[in-house]
């Protein structure tokens, strides 16, 4: 059988985390669980080989990107551009290893990561944006740039649906590892 298009795989995609930085965190509504969520999807990437890379938005004002994350991810570009877009040996490092869906993770939906994912729509890239692994400020603001990134083409998954698509099979020792990520409990939102 043929494995639908739409599906990510583990060859031919990436993972992006954009902008996820210690001042910009306070303010972002369920930041635990958003943050619990890009580091299992960081966890799985790293344990089935799809390539994650990662942005950050003027440290020098924003700060570092959030320690459990930096760790996992290494030196990351800088940017003052929005749209994570301008970082372009990111994406021409991926184009020459034949990648061309990317899954789209980070802060805040509405300004970073929507201009990110509208910009590489645009460049004929395939792009996916896990809902629970982005947030913004206000649900408002979450919600909209939520649907006006779909209505643009981005096609919109889950932390755990994406892992499970990296992976394809059960009964591998892969598997195993992706099944005790998928398994952890959430984070308490009160323990922000």
């Amino acid at each position: 059988m043929i494995r639908s298009p739409e599906l990510m795989n583990r060859e031919d995609t990436a993972l992006l985390v954009v902008d996820v930085q210690e001042k910009l965190l306070p303010w972002i509504g369920n930041r635990a669980t958003v943050v619990w969520n890009i580091r299992r999807l960081l966890d799985g990437a790293k344990l089935l080989g799809v390539p994650a890379s990662g942005t950050e938005q003027y440290p020098k004002g924003l700060g570092p990107t959030a320690p459990e994350l930096a760790e996992r991810l290494g030196p990351m570009p800088s940017k003052l551009s929005f749209s994570a877009a301008v970082c372009e040996e990111i994406f021409e490092g991926l184009r020459a290893r034949n990648i061309h869906k990317i899954l789209v993770t980070g802060i805040e939906t509405h300004v970073c990561v929507q201009q990110t994912v509208l910009d590489l729509l645009a460049d004929g890239w395939q792009v996916y944006v896990a809902v629970d692994a982005v947030g913004s400020r206000y649900e408002l603001d979450y919600r909209t740039a939520l649907e006006r990134m779909h209505s643009a083409g981005a096609v919109l998954t889950t932390t755990e649906a994406a892992l499970f698509e990296w992976c394809r099979e059960a009964g591998t020792p892969e598997f195993k590892q992706i099944s005790r990520l998928a398994k952890e409990e959430p984070p308490s939102e009160s323990a922000r």
